[in-house]
């Protein structure tokens, strides 16, 4: 199944794993960049061959590439493609590192995903505070009036 998606996939995850080795300010940057580029290639390997696409190119990544590339991060890759891909989020995504969009991922509600992010750019939240913060249900203790003005102001809202 050596796919044209998979091709390119493989190659964009060796080329972070090279970047990686290095030390460099910018190399966390460089992989949420490639994350996203490669949840784009995910994102379009589903459509063309279905869902079972993830599972499948994680499977032989972990073997040629590294234990790294399982399922639940790839899935988080094609996530976080899907959530920033609207353009409106991109200079929100190129601010943070992997461990914060790591942590949100796993939420299911994209206001509060947003709402978090929005909280790690706005107080500068290193991973550890944002997990804390996600532990103790932050956005959950909003009122709904609170979260009302947030969407009003377009805090939350994902599209202008």
């Amino acid at each position: 199944m050596d796919d044209k998606y998979y091709i390119e996939l493989k190659e964009k995850a060796l080329k972070v794993e090279i970047y990686d080795r290095t030390k460099d300010y910018a190399k966390d940057k460089n992989k949420v960049s490639a994350y996203f580029e490669m949840g784009e290639l995910l994102s379009k390997a589903g459509k063309e061959y279905g869902k079972n696409v993830i599972n499948n190119y994680s499977k032989k990544l972990m073997v040629e590439v590294g234990k790294k590339y399982n399922y639940r991060t790839l899935y988080r890759m094609r996530k976080f493609y899907e959530i920033f891909s609207n353009g409106k989020l991109t200079t929100m995504w190129s601010k943070l590192s992997w461990s914060h969009y790591r942590e949100v991922l796993s939420l299911k509600n994209i206001n509060e995903i947003i709402y978090y992010l929005n909280e790690c750019e706005n107080k500068n939240l290193t991973q550890r505070q944002l997990h804390e913060l996600i532990k103790h249900g932050s956005y959950n203790r909003l009122s709904y009036e609170t979260k009302t003005k947030l969407l009003e102001s377009k805090v939350l809202k994902v599209d202008d």
